[in-house]
């Protein structure tokens, strides 16, 4: 019996060819293509996941927070950060913020 292929668990899931089609100004991390932000649940995403991300320089970093901010703004998502390092700015690194 085949079955169907499924590149999706759920409707906010892309896979790696949905990825390939998106413009690279659609991440947050355009250079790396790295954190989608083309709905709410991608943004709230690259807001928690923000200093996981590994091999950017701060000035990606803030160009990424810039990003985000938009997509946020776009999307309705709530942001109370008003400056990238408030995201942390190493990976796995405590959240100043929450200190």
């Amino acid at each position: 019996m085949a079955t169907a292929h499924k590149s999706q668990d759920s409707p906010h899931d892309l896979s790696t060819e949905d990825r390939k089609q998106m413009k690279s100004s659609t991440y947050a991390f355009p250079a790396q293509r790295k954190e989608p932000l083309n709905n709410a649940s991608h943004v709230r995403n690259a807001i928690a996941r923000f200093d996981q991300v590994k091999d950017v320089t701060d000035s990606e970093r803030e160009e990424a927070f810039h990003h985000i901010q938009a997509a946020a703004k776009k999307f309705g998502v709530e942001m109370t950060e008003t400056h990238w390092k408030q995201l942390g700015r190493k990976p796995h690194t405590a959240n100043p913020a929450q200190q």
